[in-house]
């Protein structure tokens, strides 16, 4: 049985609220990180505005899978400059997402840190990559992933599907 995603998003926010500096700046990764990130945000009250990213020609593995049919596009509202950022994503596996959020972050500014938010840590890495919060930890089998999908009224759901 899988946890509810709700309840991962509500514990994720509260781990994060101790210490947060007022400066810091959400960016979630297209598309279930976008969707934690905005709720992340909200139960935080951030003032800076939510950023996006589409990763995909970040990826180190683009020239092999090809641009996603649902392109999304980048959106960072504020300054990046020395400002204390943290990414936010949906399921942690190999940690080549990751890598390519930060390329892209760079590509926009210098931050003072970057952290990592995630709801769920798979394990399986690939790239050292650690997140500084993880809403949980589950063992998943191989040939199988998590996906986050948007339920019945707008809610969260983590599905286990084949790879």
């Amino acid at each position: 049985m899988l946890p509810d995603a709700e309840r991962l998003c509500e514990a994720l926010a509260e781990s994060l609220r101790p210490g947060l500096d007022p400066q810091t700046a959400l960016v979630g990764i297209h598309t279930g990180g976008v969707w934690v990130a905005e709720r992340l945000h909200a139960a935080l009250g951030l003032k800076t505005p939510l950023g996006r990213l589409d990763v995909s020609f970040y990826r180190d593995d683009f020239s092999r899978s090809g641009l996603h049919p649902q392109l999304k596009s980048s959106d960072i509202p504020f300054e990046v400059e020395e400002r204390p950022i943290v990414i936010v994503d949906d399921v942690l596996y190999t940690g080549r997402t990751i890598r390519a959020a930060m390329n892209e972050i760079f590509d926009y500014g210098r931050p003072a840190r970057i952290d990592l938010a995630v709801l769920v840590d798979r394990g399986g890495r690939e790239l050292p990559v650690c997140p500084r919060w993880t809403g949980e930890t589950l063992q998943v089998e191989p040939g199988k992933n998590l996906q986050l999908e948007r339920g019945e009224g707008n809610r969260l759901v983590l599905r286990l599907v084949d790879a």
